[in-house]
């Protein structure tokens, strides 16, 4: 089963950045998808694909 993702979700990743948090925000999606940390507010960019193989779950959505 496929976790699916959009614009402004809240996402946990498998391992947490350097400033402990493991909670980020996507804020771009496309080839490529730009997440940023909740906590930080460090932003990083990934294809997809590795951003799947990295993902750990959708906390919520944005309404």
């Amino acid at each position: 089963m496929e976790k699916t993702f959009k614009l402004g979700d809240r996402v946990v990743m498998k391992k947490p950045h350097a400033c402990g948090e493991n909670e980020w925000i996507i804020t771009r999606l496309g080839v490529d998808i730009k997440i940023k940390c909740v906590k930080c507010g460090h932003e990083v960019m990934m294809d997809r694909l590795e951003f799947k193989k990295k993902l750990k779950g959708v906390l919520d959505e944005k309404v």
